[in-house]
């Protein structure tokens, strides 16, 4: 592996767990996207963009996994709220099964001290 590597690793990583941390967020209330992307940037290494969100959240509602209802703001434009489907809880059941059998799996081989 070269040593550049390790930035195209994380971005890999990240792809795909971030669904699943949209989708977590929006499994005890609805949110919106500024407030998700606020949410995962306060998280070291999941830094995003709403270049990154909006695109990834229109993903998840074509795939039925998240449902969208518009509401005027207080504070400006109407905002575009997000929900958990059904579906969406089942996917993030399913991942957050098997993301930890996988982080077990991987802790064992990275976790160990070196020679053991």
């Amino acid at each position: 592996m070269e040593p550049g590597d390790a930035s195209n690793l994380l971005t890999q990583m990240r792809r795909g767990a971030l669904p699943y941390c949209v989708l977590a967020l929006l499994r005890d209330r609805e949110r919106y996207g500024v407030e998700i992307v606020r949410l995962l940037a306060e998280v070291d290494g999941l830094v995003t963009s709403e270049g990154t969100i909006y695109p990834l959240l229109s993903r998840l509602r074509r795939q039925g996994l998240v449902e969208t209802t518009w509401r005027e703001s207080a504070s400006g434009p109407p905002r575009r709220y997000y929900t958990l489907t059904d579906g969406g809880e089942r996917a993030l059941d399913t991942f957050a099964a098997e993301w930890t059998r996988f982080r077990d799996g991987v802790e064992h081989f990275v976790g160990r001290e070196a020679g053991t």
